[in-house]
């Protein structure tokens, strides 16, 4: 009840609704844009929008809503009474399907679909209905409580009603993941609630949020450790922000300590090294990313440096040993994840999904599973909001352009569990994971968690400070908001980033006679860039990766970057083994793979780039979507073979070849194919 009075006299005084709205945390720089704000107009981001509102968003719902292929919204139904039967499919299935449900929340918030909106609304009813009494949310344990009271009733027996945490079953297993399943409930309320202004899917997220707080206030420390996948600790800070109940702040830091509370804890659960001591990353990558992007919201909310140590010291082992080219996290299958101060035998534990040891970064087996990059992406976004370093936005835009979306297909309806950066034929075993994209994959997280992020990829292209706008991400465009002083905001952009480096912001709206601040990305990439307003060259300089351009801005001012784009020939540090003595191909934030399909027929692993390489930008289609190719000139190796062959005497001999690379994240859309990243270099 407290929660309820609280959220219903605050949240009709909000202003600010954005994605991850830290618009009044007292430790945060920058906070979103309302997620009804910005908008994609064309260009790049413009299509793959289009794609989200045409195709994503709607396909994963006929998916969602078959029981013959995925159970999710069975459950819901069956745990609301509107249908009957048991729970089917992984014990995570709510939390993929309220993904699911932000992105169509995400998508209405620039639409304004009256069809999405009823249809959120039917699933919400159902929603509420399926909920606990207590705010309880996890249809595997629910659905066989109604089913015993159904069947109570049945044989005239004595019903009562299952509230208590023991007789109900929750936290009674430690992989049910029902936090994970509680926080994509509060993330998908707070979008839902921004969208449309509508509080109903947000009060179902309230009574949650209220269980958790009445659950660790009571839980010993083993029996809250069984909170696999923390992506409450996000959800449990949004909350905080949406209704400005006190409780929820001090249940976020309250959970970070709990860590440190557990006895015999594992890195498949982030617990076996209490969080405050972890400086290095461990464990699990997509668990252990979402509890660095959760206690990163919690540092925004509470200013405490001695978490600020550990996120700004893992940040910067994932970034310079542990983190692929593409933005990806978790390089191993199954491993070993040290904790990075000793190597003892007690400090090493085989985890699935796994950071393994610096500079352990396999190409054929990587694992980078969507959901880890993802997760570094919510990391990364929140340092940034905290700081204002445009290191930090590096990262979003490299997992933006490559990690996220090569786990998709082009068409938006077929997709990866995991990225790998080479694909061989001739690779002599069978991975766990298929190596082309399919419809459906059994552990359905990655799917709906892709479809959201792209569905909200608008809401990282600006952000919002006291001293005006930070533009972050390029491409066609449109920012209509309001300062904290209530000053109004227009902004036009336009762009063919990321295949060109020039872009131009057209001023709509500005304050009146009062200077702002305009924020210009300059992405570590970039060697060279310039800046003119209304024609004439502007002197900046880029302090942490932004160039500020402050002035009185008038309407029709236009505010152009040019940003130096060219082809780069990338190398590895020389302990990464798997790429020493090869490059990869960078033009921008993009990056480029070498596709058999581009090939007529030649052996991939024979091509070589000479180090004088150059290549030139070609604007190509694949499947529907432009991209810019590169082509230029490379080696080709004399013609033999390595068949039971593990090691032989050099040979010489090789010719001349044209060749295409296309997008990482391009890759796999033409049919069966072989692809690398890494290539040979010729010095």
């Amino acid at each position: 009840m407290l929660s309820c009075l609280l959220a219903g006299s605050l949240l009709l005084t909000a202003q600010n609704r954005g994605m991850v709205n830290t618009y009044n945390s007292r430790h945060a720089r920058i906070w979103n844009a309302d997620v009804t704000s910005v908008a994609w107009t064309d260009g790049f981001w413009g299509d793959r929008f289009e794609v989200c509102r045409d195709t994503m968003v709607l396909n994963m719902w006929h998916i969602m809503n078959d029981p013959e292929l995925c159970h999710a919204y069975r459950n819901l139904e069956i745990a609301a009474g509107e249908a009957q039967g048991d729970h089917h499919g992984p014990a995570f299935h709510d939390g993929d399907f309220f993904k699911w449900f932000e992105s169509m929340a995400a998508v209405y918030a620039v639409t304004r679909d009256p069809a999405l909106d009823k249809l959120m609304d039917k699933i919400i009813a159902t929603i509420a209905k399926a909920q606990r009494e207590d705010g309880y949310m996890h249809t595997q344990v629910i659905i066989p409580e109604r089913n015993r009271r159904k069947s109570a009733t049945d044989n005239r027996g004595l019903v009562g009603t299952a509230t208590g945490t023991a007789e109900g079953g929750a936290f009674n297993n430690r992989l049910n993941f029902e936090t994970y399943n509680h926080g994509h409930l509060m993330m998908a309320a707070c979008v839902h609630y921004r969208a449309t202004g509508k509080r109903t899917l947000l009060d179902v997220a309230i009574k949650a949020t209220d269980f958790l707080y009445n659950f660790y206030k009571t839980a010993s420390a083993e029996l809250a450790r069984n909170a696999i996948c923390p992506s409450h600790y996000m959800g449990v800070v949004e909350m905080y922000r949406v209704t400005g109940d006190p409780r929820y702040l001090e249940l976020a830091r309250n959970l970070i300590d709990i860590r440190g509370m557990v006895q015999n804890g594992t890195d498949d659960n982030q617990d076996r090294v209490p969080f405050r001591e972890q400086m290095n990353a461990m464990g699990h990558a997509v668990r252990a990313n979402y509890l660095y992007a959760g206690v990163a919201d919690v540092y925004a909310e509470t200013g405490d440096e001695s978490l600020m140590r550990n996120l700004e010291s893992i940040w910067s082992d994932i970034v310079n040993h542990k983190m692929y080219i593409t933005g990806g996290c978790g390089a191993l299958y199954d491993g070993t994840s040290p904790d990075g101060t000793c190597y003892t035998p007690d400090s090493i534990q085989k985890v699935h999904q796994s950071y393994g040891r610096a500079f352990q970064l396999p190409n054929s087996t990587a694992h980078n599973e969507t959901c880890a990059n993802i997760g570094n992406l919510l990391f990364n976004w929140r340092m940034f909001q905290i700081s204002g370093d445009g290191k930090y936005n590096d990262i979003v835009e490299r997992v933006l352009y490559n990690s996220l979306l090569s786990g998709i297909s082009l068409d938006g309806t077929k997709y990866f569990y995991t990225n790998p950066l080479r694909l061989s034929d001739k690779f002599p075993y069978v991975l766990r994971w298929p190596k082309e994209r399919t419809p459906y994959i059994s552990c359905f997280c990655c799917p709906p968690n892709t479809v959201r992020t792209i569905c909200e990829a608008q809401n990282y292209a600006y952000a919002l400070s006291e001293e005006g706008v930070w533009c972050n991400l390029y491409g066609g465009s449109k920012l209509d908001t309001r300062l904290k002083d209530g000053s109004a905001v227009l902004l036009s952009q336009q762009s063919a980033y990321p295949w060109d480096g020039e872009v131009s912001i057209t001023v709509g709206k500005a304050p009146r006679k009062k200077e702002m601040s305009i924020f210009l990305h300059i992405p570590a990439w970039c060697d060279h860039f310039t800046v003119r307003v209304n024609g004439q060259p502007v002197k900046a300089v880029a302090d942490k990766g932004y160039a500020c351009v402050r002035r009185v801005w008038k309407k029709n001012d236009v505010l152009q970057l040019s940003l130096e784009m060219k082809a780069k020939l990338i190398e590895s540090n020389p302990l990464l083994e798997e790429t020493r003595n090869q490059v990869a191909v960078m033009r921008g934030p993009v990056v480029y793979c070498l596709e058999s399909s581009d090939l007529n027929g030649l052996d991939i692993d024979k091509v070589v780039i000479p180090a004088s390489a150059s290549f030139q930008p070609e604007m190509i289609e694949i499947d529907g979507a432009p991209m810019a190719a590169l082509t230029g000139e490379a080696l080709y190796l004399a013609d033999d073979e390595w068949q039971d062959t593990l090691y032989r005497e050099v040979r010489q001999g090789e010719r001349k070849i044209r060749v295409r690379l296309i997008p990482y994240y391009a890759f796999g859309n033409r049919g069966h194919s072989e692809m690398t990243v890494w290539m040979p270099l010729n010095r």
